[in-house]
């Protein structure tokens, strides 16, 4: 690299780091600051530093489609760097209402705390049977092979002989709906007690 290098504008490094990969250097040490503050703001400092390497990364591989016309890289940095922050939050996301349609996991909980969960358990059972016969068959089909048999997508999938899309918009209206169900029975409930 020379001073020239960094005095271009990042379209034209960009073009040139095409036949010299080491010149897309001068590209990270141009915007990986802005980039990774954004990234801190909206993933954390944990998160973030991956997520930097990840969109250098990709805009690295991607270098050959970046359009010239564009002086400035960084909104096109954004943009990746923006793709990832939502693809990350989606897989977190779906992680989670995974582990809410599983449940906690087992525990080696004493005497007193089986007790509890079973009482817990016994009221909340009829008010989640009602929600669960509520739901359509095949939903309730879904719903039960992901949360209660532990099974993943693409298992229930060919348990189902369907396609992956439609389990996952299927357990998506189960949940919506069972979720539903449930907190219109606390609000009834709730109101009862009031009035």
């Amino acid at each position: 690299m020379t001073r020239e290098d960094t005095k271009d504008d990042d379209a034209s490094v960009i073009t040139r780091s095409r036949r010299e990969p080491s010149l897309f250097a001068v590209i990270f040490d141009r915007h990986a600051r802005h980039i990774h503050r954004y990234l801190v703001r909206r993933l954390g400092p944990a998160a973030a530093d991956d997520v930097l390497a990840d969109t250098f990364l990709i805009a690295f591989d991607k270098r050959a489609k970046f359009d010239p016309a564009r002086p400035d890289a960084r909104p096109w940095l954004y943009g990746i760097a923006t793709n990832l922050v939502s693809r990350q939050r989606r897989a977190e996301v779906n992680e989670l209402k995974l582990r809410l349609a599983l449940g906690p996991p087992p525990a080696e909980a004493g005497h007193a705390e089986q007790v509890a969960d079973r009482v817990s358990a016994r009221a909340l059972g009829d008010r989640l049977d009602r929600a669960l016969a509520a739901l359509r068959p095949r939903e309730r089909d879904v719903l039960l092979l992901v949360a209660a048999e532990g099974l993943g997508y693409q298992e229930v999938a060919e348990a189902l002989a369907i396609p992956v899309g439609t389990v996952k918009s299927r357990l998506n209206r189960a949940r919506h709906r069972v979720r539903a169900e449930l907190g219109a029975l606390n609000l009834v409930k709730e109101t009862s007690d009031h009035g």
